[in-house]
């Protein structure tokens, strides 16, 4: 019998400051610093945190923690939101053409995922349509929330975007859903990292709302959506918007409701919720079948080594073990089954190339 595989179903990767094109720095959409300290945008700057958010880097942090495969979303700074629509086309294929390079070249290793902008769903539709048929992609990352073309901001999870979904049903896409861009519509000052810590949380908790009340698991069988961060706030939310539809009907007409979403094949949450009293939650909610391991390395709020949390890639898994929370067998199957599942559904023939690919027979 084969060992079980350790896929990470969250990671991000950083290109090198060279491969990326001198527009996006003329334009001041995204570069990264000659000495790869910093990640920069127009009066925004991160620190670089950890060299595994360079390839290289990344492959040796995955080797001495024994990762045998990782699915790299896109950078949430190249949503795209608020640039004018050349400039976003632009930003967002090399995004694009960036990961199914890494793909490419690392089979075994990546998985990665592109994105597209729903403000523009004609585009949206042909992008997806290339990254698919042309570059073999299979993962669609979405933010949670979006600027329109008349600068107003929606839910990913709107009707108009539909068509969307409809395509990502259409070629058996797994779509991951990611928040960012809070500080730009939450009408907040943007101190003691608010939006990271809290308001992030929110927006997926928004997303998963939409999502459920519109029935789009059922509505689009093939696609299916993965939640970031555990869509933490949307697990303790349940109660009060399953009472809110069933107090307020009115509010709701045509809604789907709630409780129809909950434990639901077609949507997964991961695992990264940074402690396993919230862990518990996603698992009696969804059930671990729903639970997809998520490391959301290399940042500072993701599963990485660290004195200060006695932290490492894993943990939480090996603390749910600890704490009867999970078995071994449903950690392995949130380590692999879980997150093959998410990536390729009922597609078997699929999962098996898959794992050959990792083990690189």
């Amino acid at each position: 019998m084969r060992r079980k595989l350790r896929i990470n179903g969250h990671s991000h990767l950083l290109p090198y400051p060279e491969q990326i094109p001198q527009f996006m720095k003329d334009k001041g959409i995204f570069w990264v610093d000659k000495d790869r300290k910093f990640m920069l945008q127009k009066d925004w700057s991160r620190p670089v945190t950890d060299s595994s958010f360079f390839l290289n880097e990344k492959l040796e942090w995955m080797e001495r923690n024994k990762i045998d495969h990782a699915v790299v979303l896109n950078l949430s700074q190249l949503y795209g939101n608020g640039l004018r629509v050349e400039e976003m086309k632009k930003a967002l294929r090399f995004q694009n053409d960036f990961n199914a390079q890494v793909q490419h070249d690392n089979p075994s290793k990546f998985t990665c995922g592109f994105v597209v902008h729903p403000g523009f769903v004609r585009g949206a539709l042909w992008e997806i349509e290339r990254c698919v048929e042309e570059l073999g992609m299979q993962l669609l990352c979405l933010p949670t929330h979006y600027m329109d073309t008349i600068g107003t901001w929606r839910c990913i999870f709107d009707e108009e975007n539909e068509p969307i979904f409809e395509m990502a049903s259409k070629y058996n896409l797994a779509v991951e859903v990611h928040p960012y861009d809070g500080e730009k519509f939450i009408k907040l000052e943007n101190t003691a990292w608010r939006f990271h810590l809290i308001w992030m949380l929110a927006q997926c908790a928004d997303a998963y709302h939409f999502l459920t009340l519109n029935g789009y698991a059922d509505k689009f069988p093939n696609m299916r959506t993965c939640f970031a961060h555990g869509g933490q706030l949307a697990q303790i939310n349940l109660g009060r918007r399953i009472q809110g539809f069933d107090g307020r009907p009115d509010l709701f007409e045509g809604k789907v409701h709630p409780r129809k979403s909950v434990g639901h094949k077609n949507i997964f949450f991961d695992t990264l919720v940074h402690d396993t009293g919230s862990l518990k939650l996603v698992v009696e909610n969804q059930s671990s079948k729903q639970v997809v391991m998520g490391l959301d390395d290399p940042y500072p709020l993701g599963e990485m080594e660290s004195e200060s949390q006695s932290s490492y890639p894993g943990k939480i898994l090996d603390l749910a073990k600890e704490r009867k929370i999970l078995t071994a067998e449903e950690c392995d199957q949130i380590w692999e089954d879980n997150v093959l599942q998410w990536l390729y559904g009922e597609d078997e023939e699929s999962k098996a190339k898959m794992v050959k690919r990792i083990l690189g027979e």
